[in-house]
């Protein structure tokens, strides 16, 4: 999403709008929020973690912002906002500072707009973008460059669809939805029979239905349904290259990091997290709460509240114990070996 370029701020400013503690000249000021070691004398360092600590200790940063625990071992002859919750402060900063730049309301004369099409009050439409025949685009959406919204696709209000990315006939955005570029949303699902000797085609005839809230990464790929629906639950977040199959099911709220791949007719819960890489397959049912780590395959459902690891996937504190067991072989084997020389040489006398 385009932001504008933040104004300047004096740190007093900055200390209003965390609600966080000012500690020294408050009428220092800032234009951009940095890391540590990569701020310059108009920048407000963030630390939050001691792994930058000794950046921040030759850090060029006008000012800090940094929890209590770092208070006092950044330079104490520049100041400081002092805050509770340290990512927490930095997102309410970086909105306040960094605000979404408004749609710029018109159709680019070389943006192709089919018959029927609704176009809701204050929106963009991009260069070369193609709204075809019956579509629909809410108030104050802004639909970039060379995006395509297909036949009887729906895009709710106030949603920003980036670059080239991709709307299939029939899909449909909520409100405030946005699509970074090169996503694709109700492609035909993996279907097919083997019939006459090869594969053949089961047409993909169902729904893609995204709910309010939804972010949807570059180059993610979501499939319509098979003869059903795929659904995104409202203010679930998707990361770039990740793969939801046809029928799938995610409930509000999730997080599914990079190059996650959901198979078919899944269902996840509320507030499920899928660590990067993970992958599930087909038919399972991921409950409320559920964490999936990094790399894990889940062959097996997973109940509201667990936290699973590995390949395959099993409680995260019994795949730990499994790792340890696994990572002590070196020496067990070693111990056998000396007690089968042992036992040889007493069998020798």
């Amino acid at each position: 999403m385009s932001v504008e370029q933040p104004q300047p701020w004096t740190l007093r400013r900055v200390a209003e709008a965390v609600d966080g503690d000012l500690v020294g000249d408050g009428e220092v000021v800032v234009t951009r929020v940095s890391p540590v070691g990569e701020a310059d004398d108009a920048s407000i360092g963030f630390l939050a973690d001691r792994r930058y600590l000794a950046g921040a200790q030759e850090s060029g940063a006008a000012a800090f912002l940094v929890t209590p625990e770092f208070a006092d071992q950044v330079d104490p002859d520049r100041p400081r906002v002092v805050v509770a919750d340290g990512h927490r402060a930095l997102q309410g900063l970086l909105v306040a500072m960094y605000p979404p730049q408004p749609p710029v309301p018109g159709v680019h004369p070389t943006a192709v707009v089919g018959d029927e099409v609704e176009l809701g009050e204050g929106i963009e439409v991009g260069p070369y973008a193609v709204l075809e025949a019956g579509s629909v685009v809410g108030a104050r959406s802004r639909i970039g460059a060379h995006v395509v919204v297909g036949r009887g696709a729906t895009v709710g209000e106030d949603c920003v669809l980036h670059p080239h990315a991709v709307l299939y006939p029939g899909a449909e955005l909520g409100d405030r939805v946005v699509l970074h570029a090169g996503a694709r949303v109700g492609a035909d699902g993996f279907g097919y029979a083997w019939a006459a000797g090869g594969h053949q085609k089961v047409p993909q005839v169902g729904q893609c239905v995204i709910g309010d809230d939804v972010e949807i990464g570059a180059n993610s790929t979501i499939d319509r349904g098979s003869i059903g629906k795929t659904v995104i639950g409202r203010g679930t977040k998707i990361d770039n290259l990740v793969q939801i199959a046809h029928n799938v099911r995610l409930g509000p709220h999730c997080a599914v990091a990079a190059c996650v791949g959901i198979a078919g007719s899944t269902r996840l819960g509320t507030g499920v997290v899928m660590g990067g890489q993970a992958g599930i397959i087909g038919h399972l049912r991921v409950g409320d709460g559920a964490k999936i780590a990094a790399k894990a395959a889940v062959f097996r459902d997973v109940p509201a509240g667990e936290t699973v690891s590995g390949a395959p996937s099993r409680p995260h504190r019994e795949f730990l114990r499994s790792r340890a067991a696994v990572e002590r072989l070196p020496k067990l084997v070693a111990r056998v070996k000396a007690l089968e020389a042992r036992l040889a040489a007493l069998e020798e006398a």
